[in-house]
């Protein structure tokens, strides 16, 4: 019955919730609570074919509703029921099959955040699963950072891989104990990424270049030493404004054919109040600065109050 219901209607979550209640039943009516034998073949073989018939059924859920919270949540679930019951290097098949069936999803539906959320909770579990299991390369840090240049290089506006490599990345340098030289050359490699990504439509809409340059060149910023998730923490303020530079003669550049993209405009000001803030010099004319800001307010009217208080702010007098 819960079957029919949820395949009618996956988002009626009291159901899914009465499906775990008749589960857990099965699961306790197969193994007696008197076991603490994981490696009974005939008492976990039962459970572990429950769970793998259930993943199955949400297969096709799945693929009709792909953003279905309820469906994702309650997979997790019983994947979470498999670590609690079943023997390790079962959970970890099951965890890789996992990984497979979100990497085909990713393919049909690239920007599915649903997708890459899961994948995120995947790459976790077999993580933990392969740490307990006694692996000497548990870390899958490099393998997803590669997946993620795949999925850009397949499609450039897909916010979810831009936002997952910025996650990747101090944990990727950390493990490669990166020293200061390969840690600026990675940096000017994303750099680079970035740029011909923006070159290659500069008046695009799309944000998710935009916010990733954004967090590229926060490694610029005076307070980012400190930070330990910094790409490089000990950059020294002198580089940082020569850093600074190229990027705002690479824009100006860029503006050239694309006047109506107000990102540019956006990015010009903030790197000018970055370069303000290290050495107390705008890098700029204020002609400029007074251009950009009117442009912003041309482009971007529903944001007008940010816009005139940046106007305040650049201009106090």
């Amino acid at each position: 019955m819960t079957t029919r219901l949820l395949e009618l209607n996956p988002e009626y979550y009291t159901i899914w919730n009465y499906r775990r209640l008749l589960l857990r039943s099965f699961f306790e009516g197969a193994i007696p609570s008197t076991s603490n034998n994981k490696n009974d073949s005939t008492e976990h073989g039962t459970v572990q074919q429950y769970i793998t018939d259930d993943l199955a059924f949400l297969l096709p859920l799945l693929r009709k509703f792909p953003k279905c919270y309820w469906i994702w949540n309650y997979r997790l679930w019983l994947l979470a029921e498999a670590a609690r019951l079943l023997p390790s290097p079962v959970v970890y098949q099951l965890w890789q099959k996992e990984l497979g069936l979100v990497g085909k999803m990713l393919t049909l539906d690239s920007r599915n955040f649903h997708g890459w959320g899961y994948r995120r909770q995947v790459v976790s579990a077999l993580e933990e699963l392969s740490v307990a299991m006694g692996s000497a390369s548990a870390s899958m840090t490099e393998h997803e950072f590669v997946y993620t240049t795949k999925m850009i290089e397949s499609n450039l506006s897909n916010f979810s891989a831009w936002h997952r490599r910025s996650k990747l990345i101090p944990r990727l340098l950390s493990e490669r104990n990166a020293s200061h030289a390969e840690r600026r050359e990675f940096l000017e490699k994303e750099l680079e990424l970035v740029q011909r990504a923006l070159w290659a439509d500069p008046d695009s809409k799309d944000q998710s270049l935009w916010f990733y340059h954004q967090y590229l060149i926060s490694n610029f910023k005076p307070s980012c030493s400190p930070q330990a998730d910094a790409i490089i923490p000990d950059l020294p303020d002198a580089d940082k404004l020569a850093y600074l530079q190229a990027q705002i003669e690479d824009l100006l550049e860029m503006l050239d054919g694309a006047e109506t993209c107000k990102w540019i405009y956006q990015r010009l000001l903030e790197l000018s109040l970055m370069s303000k803030s290290l050495n107390d010099q705008w890098p700029v004319a204020s002609s400029d600065l007074e251009i950009w800001i009117n442009k912003l307010l041309e482009l971007d009217p529903l944001r007008k109050g940010r816009w005139e208080d940046l106007r305040k702010q650049i201009f106090p007098w």
